[in-house]
């Protein structure tokens, strides 16, 4: 159903954007400045709890019409594109906001475990960086000809959640680790944010330029 090629040319690409800072990234981090690694754990399960959500309902909902029109397809795929783009410029021209932002990560919480599972999967669900993702990118890892289209999406999906998982893991682990260091300086978080908008900008090209496979 799903060849060992297409999901390692899936796992790297999702790699990128999962690696390049969000939403989801500046929650978890924001939890482990603010209140240590448990904290920003339990935020990352929050998000990825979301992001099945978000693959079943792209499976069930987009799998048929990816199926059946290529016109829809590309619409997608062209408007994914452009906003993946738009995202990276704009992490790129907000990249000095990024300590304000970490800084209201987790307005007015406490740091609780459960609140912070809540709160990860709300960021989780409503990440455009994700919701585009699953739109216009996965779609084209899926072989319509090998068929069963929304259970080749789900497949994808739940390797995105475990690669979410553990990077996230990390981010939240070092960032943990090393709250003082990265609290000092605002230049490191401006050099993270404007990287991830020129890698972000990248992807966006690669997407509106990558044909689908039938």
């Amino acid at each position: 159903m799903v060849s060992m090629e297409q999901l390692v040319a899936f796992a790297a690409m999702a790699t990128v954007i999962i690696l390049i800072p969000g939403p989801s990234v500046l929650f978890v981090v924001g939890c482990a400045l603010a209140y240590g690694r448990r904290t920003a754990l339990a935020s990352v399960a929050g998000n990825a709890l979301a992001v099945l959500v978000l693959t079943a309902a792209v499976a069930l909902g987009i799998g048929s019409i990816v199926e059946r029109s290529v016109v829809v397809f590309t619409a997608l795929k062209l408007i994914g594109a452009a906003y993946i783009i738009y995202l990276g410029v704009q992490a790129i021209r907000e990249r000095g906001s990024l300590t304000e932002a970490l800084a209201e990560a987790d307005p007015g919480g406490r740091g609780g475990g459960r609140r912070a599972l809540g709160q990860g999967f709300v960021v989780g669900v409503t990440n455009p960086k994700t919701i585009v993702f699953f739109a216009a990118v996965l779609p084209q890892f899926v072989e319509p000809g090998n068929g069963h289209v929304p259970l080749q999406m789900m497949v994808f999906g739940l390797a995105f959640c475990l690669i979410a998982l553990v990077c996230d893991s990390v981010w939240g682990t070092v960032a943990g680790a090393a709250r003082a260091w990265f609290a000092r300086s605002p230049q490191r978080l401006a050099a993270i944010g404007g990287t991830g908008g020129l890698l972000m900008i990248g992807l966006g090209v690669t997407v509106a330029t990558t044909g689908r496979k039938d």
